[in-house]
């Protein structure tokens, strides 16, 4: 993966309903987004030329941008014509693709009302979010001391900017104890998410996830779900307490950068991904990948 800074990189971003040299695309310091966290955004990965559940992906930036209380000025379609541009000026068929729409600078202070809101779509070369070879032995996680917070206090179901503050803190201390990523629980202490994926767990043949009403319902997450259901395997969503953690035997975690990922370890907490967490990880990649056309 390349350590080339991304404002120095070369290419095209779609900014505004244009497409601009990559270097030139920039924002003002004083744009509201920066310092108040009015901005929202989109991680999304195309295999083979195509955007996977790109639609999906575009409606919840919409979404989002509303329950931070702004319109995003494109609609679904146009946002998915955008994206297919980015994509094919790239010249990449296997990408990584963020949108993100944030309010501008004609307001500075809380209330921002009549700002401009721009909308920006970007795509590059980004591998699997974690190292293959530590990815098929499990990645071990820690235990965040931040907690997801409650969806009273926070838009918790919207992709907002603001609220991947906690997770950059996590994650930064999780990698500094030499872990790969943090696992947060939420304000009442039961188990929630990474700090950018959805967590799953095995136990007697059976999925266990968090019920996804206090935080991202990830579109991964919905995608494996929906797998492990095809094939029969039965998937309960409930709180589940940190200590439960000790009789599952697989975890694995979700999420448009992770994909599928294992997971060996979760603090004190012990796991050995197996064939349950592998047949997933299979039919997640053959669910990406395009499906040839009918001859």
């Amino acid at each position: 993966m390349s350590v080339i800074p991304f404002d120095e990189r070369e290419g095209t971003i779609w900014f505004d309903g244009a497409m601009v040299p990559w270097r030139e695309a920039k924002i003002h310091v004083l744009s509201h987004g920066l310092h108040y966290g009015s901005a929202v955004f989109e991680g999304e990965r195309a295999y083979g030329g195509r955007i996977f559940k790109s639609r999906e992906h575009s409606e919840r930036l919409r979404r989002s941008a509303q329950l931070l209380d702004f319109e995003i000025p494109y609609s679904v379609d146009q946002i998915e014509a955008a994206k297919a541009q980015v994509l094919a000026t790239s010249g990449l068929q296997d990408a990584y693709l963020r949108p993100v729409a944030w309010r501008g600078s004609e307001m500075m202070g809380v209330a921002a009302q009549k700002n401009t809101i721009h909308l920006a779509i970007a795509a590059w070369e980004w591998p699997s979010y974690f190292d293959p070879a530590t990815k098929m032995k499990g990645i071990r996680l820690d235990l965040a001391d931040y907690r997801r917070p409650d969806p009273r206090t926070a838009p918790s179901t919207s992709k907002a900017a603001g609220l991947y503050m906690i997770c950059t803190i996590s994650k930064h201390r999780a990698e500094n104890k030499g872990y790969a990523d943090a696992l947060m629980l939420d304000w009442e202490d039961n188990v929630a998410e990474c700090t950018g994926a959805n967590v799953f767990f095995v136990q007697d043949g059976a999925i266990h996830t968090p019920q996804a009403d206090r935080f991202l319902n990830g579109i991964t997450r919905q995608t494996v779900i929906e797998l492990a259901k095809r094939r029969g395997i039965r998937v309960i969503e409930r709180r589940i307490r940190p200590e439960e953690m000790t009789g599952f035997t697989e975890c694995f975690i979700t999420g448009s950068a992770a994909e599928v990922t294992p997971v060996s370890e979760i603090g004190p907490y012990r796991f050995t991904p197996a064939e349950l967490t592998k047949t997933l990880m299979d039919d997640y990649s053959a669910e990406v990948q395009p499906r040839a056309a009918a001859a």
